[in-house]
């Protein structure tokens, strides 16, 4: 177990002097680091699998401290681990960045033009139709009143027609769409 140990925890070593090379690696090069570093990072997991089978083997008197040994070991393969993917993260995020940037300057902008025209939105056109539907709408109540009130009117003149046939007086007088007819006769009747 001890070598396999003192393997690993070289490796650990070299990862971290690794981690150095990332920062001052060109463009074209970074990508071979980075990939070096995580082929090395997997095969200390693969190691850290094997120093685990290995320290529950110790005798009962050095178990306690090998188990310790490799989690420590685990634990600075997996700070190692996330600090690469930091620094993967931090240059996708610097080289988008950039694209936007050469995207920017490289485009050219124009003046607008004299007659300049807005293309109406869907929601707009959508506001305007309700708007048309609306007025269409008032405008049918509107003419169904009036075809109502003249109803009313018919059957005002009809009743009061009949009654003059009758030779009776009567006045019609209409008050918010209730009827009040008025016989005058020689006795005054009101119905």
């Amino acid at each position: 177990m001890e070598p396999l140990y003192q393997q690993t925890h070289k490796q650990v070593h070299e990862i971290q002097s690794h981690m150095g090379r990332l920062e001052t690696a060109d463009k074209q090069s970074v990508h071979l680091v980075e990939n070096e570093i995580q082929a090395s990072i997997d095969q200390i997991f693969s190691h850290l699998e094997r120093l685990e089978i290995l320290s529950s083997k110790e005798p009962p008197n050095k178990r306690q401290n090998a188990k310790l040994r490799v989690d420590q070991l685990k634990y600075d393969v997996q700070h190692l681990q996330t600090a690469l993917r930091n620094f993967q993260q931090r240059r996708y995020t610097r080289e988008q960045q950039e694209r936007q940037r050469e995207e920017l300057l490289s485009r050219t902008f124009t003046t607008n033009d004299s007659d300049t025209t807005i293309p109406m939105d869907e929601s707009l056109q959508f506001n305007s139709s309700l708007q048309k539907i609306h007025h269409g709408m008032d405008d049918l109540i509107g003419g169904g009143h009036s075809i109502l009130e003249g109803l009313r009117a018919q059957r005002l003149t009809l009743k009061v027609g009949a009654l003059w046939g009758d030779r009776e007086k009567a006045f019609c007088l209409g008050q918010c769409g209730a009827c009040v007819c008025i016989l005058i006769t020689y006795p005054m009747v009101v119905v």
